[in-house]
């Protein structure tokens, strides 16, 4: 292997490392660290600006199916997932996810970037106002929640993230206990990630500047740094939960990704 690959491979170790931290002790999905952090790494060993967001977001979709696997499982076996909520946001979420990687082919990629530094500015304002109102009333109808579903999931899928900081005011908006709309959105972030890496292994499949070690637009020597350590150092930032002041961490978190947002923009 390169050396400049093996030293990718070590940097997103240590991504990994963080953005598992940050998960469990934050309850926020990796993509809005492992995007801007592989735009920054991924020029480093030659990869070209004209696919450089388009790797970004496949592999950490591809990152996300594994670690959000792995939580839907553990709210699974908490009775946390509410699976008639997940239902029928499903349908929607996984068109949106798999349409992420479709409208990503179609902006040109010196917008890319722009993009998600917009989604990212609303999920910073989203996260440090902590936008969560509770109602008494009933998810939409089927068509209609598939339609938010679906938007949830293409806004998502070009972000590179799991979604969790939208699906959860989402479900929380219409009612749902915070319990059963965490536990939910932990699934729906894994059909968002899975139906989006899909999309981007297909439309990246058969380009002739995909690096070597590539399955279409996924970087498999960075997915599997970021994934090898991040599902380890995942449940760290779970147990630190109690012990640290998490409400004011995710502020420091959310004015992080104003500063993320703002040099993606101007980038």
């Amino acid at each position: 292997m390169h050396e400049s690959v093996m030293w990718l491979f070590l940097m997103c170790l240590i991504l990994g490392s963080v953005v598992g931290l940050l998960a469990g002790l934050l309850g926020i999905g990796g993509g809005l660290l492992v995007v801007p952090a592989l735009v920054w790494l991924l020029p480093q060993i030659g990869i070209e600006p004209a696919m450089l967001m388009h790797i970004a977001l496949a592999t950490s979709l591809a990152s996300i199916v594994m670690t959000s696997m792995a939580s839907a499982r553990n709210h699974f076996r908490l009775g946390n997932v509410d699976f008639s909520v997940v239902k029928v946001l499903a349908p929607g979420i996984i068109i949106g996810g798999l349409g992420g990687s479709v409208v990503a082919e179609l902006v040109p990629a010196q917008y890319l970037p722009k993009v998600f530094a917009v989604i990212v500015l609303l999920l910073a304002l989203q996260m440090m106002l902590s936008l969560r109102v509770t109602h008494s009333r009933p998810l939409p109808s089927p068509l209609a929640s598939a339609i938010g579903g679906g938007v949830i999931g293409l806004l998502s899928s070009l972000a590179g993230i799991g979604g969790g900081s939208l699906t959860v005011p989402y479900l929380s908006y219409f009612g749902i206990e915070m319990r059963r709309a965490i536990g939910s959105a932990s699934l729906v972030g894994f059909l968002i990630a899975i139906s989006g890496m899909i999309g981007f292994i297909f439309a990246g499949v058969g380009s002739a500047d995909l690096p070597a070690y590539s399955l279409g637009y996924v970087y498999l020597p960075a997915l599997v740094g970021i994934a090898a350590t991040s599902m380890i150092t995942t449940r760290y930032g779970a147990a630190l939960v109690t012990r640290l002041p998490t409400a004011t961490l995710k502020k420091m978190f959310s004015i992080l990704l104003f500063i993320i947002s703002i040099k993606m923009f101007m980038s």
